[in-house]
């Protein structure tokens, strides 16, 4: 079940509480835009990975079980989108936040055009060390199936006290991605359905110079670090290549050299997507 971090966890965003009971009161600087300063707080090491790391045995799973003092060493935030087909095709989109990347999965994934609007479920913390993460998540794991960096830069808040404009449920950025750029904005909405209260979203795009009616999940289909398709990095991590190809553009990934599927059924698990 989706975990609703924002609505269930008291003290998740401590805002200003936090300056007090930090280590030393260590602060990192990041330029928000240019010729600006936003004063982030320093990560004082993984908060929220609990959820994350129960639901994993990485002595079968590649991904990352992630450090207990994970910081970015330059001071910047990183920003990435991971393309995963699991159960069924989404876009997991993640932002640095105090030591983890806070996480939302995009089901449609994200849109250029301002005038569409994006559903985005909050998902568990994951660890920085995921937004280099791409491969193959094997049968009988959670979101089995295969993984793609679609795209990785970095992220400015325009307000630094994100804390409290998450408790809002209301947050404007800038990304700098290779894919994505500009301004966006991600806002909380109702529940629905089986989906708690504080986990539903809307990520959209503001309009400036890089808005676009650009289809940029068909049109960019590729790995931005190894320009492979999903089908590929199936066929190359020893996955369900057919499987996989369902997620690429209609007569691209089908095409990809066949390969054996992995043995067994797939376990849904209890992702939604």
């Amino acid at each position: 079940m989706l975990a609703p971090l924002l609505a269930a966890m008291p003290g998740r965003w401590p805002g200003k509480e936090w300056k007090k009971t930090a280590s030393g009161g260590n602060w990192a600087n990041i330029g928000s835009r240019p010729g600006h300063k936003t004063e982030i707080p320093a990560s004082n090491g993984c908060m929220n990975l609990d959820a994350y790391r129960k639901k994993r045995q990485f002595g079968v799973t590649k991904e990352p079980r992630g450090a207990d003092d994970a910081r970015t060493e330059d001071g910047s935030l990183i920003y990435a989108v991971q393309k995963h087909m699991a159960s069924r095709l989404h876009y997991d989109f993640r932002l640095e936040w105090r030591g983890v990347l806070l996480s939302w999965a995009v089901p449609k994934g994200p849109s250029l055009d301002p005038a569409v609007k994006r559903l985005a479920v909050l998902t568990e913390d994951h660890p920085v060390e995921y937004a280099e993460f791409e491969g193959v998540i094997p049968n009988g794991q959670y979101g089995a199936g295969t993984v793609m960096l679609w795209d990785r830069g970095t992220w400015h808040p325009e307000d630094p006290d994100v804390d409290s404009f998450l408790q809002k449920g209301e947050i404007k950025f800038t990304l700098q991605g290779k894919k994505l750029k500009g301004a966006w904005v991600m806002v909380r909405t109702r529940g629905f359905g089986k989906v708690p209260d504080g986990s539903t979203w809307l990520l959209i795009k503001h309009r400036d110079q890089y808005a676009s009616a650009k289809d940029v999940t068909q049109e960019e289909p590729r790995s931005v670090t190894s320009r492979r398709l999903l089908a590929e990095i199936a066929r190359d991590d020893g996955g369900d290549v057919e499987r996989a190809s369902r997620g690429d553009p209609s007569g691209k990934g089908r095409n990809t050299a066949r390969a054996k599927p992995a043995p067994g059924n797939v376990k849904r698990g209890r992702r939604p997507f």
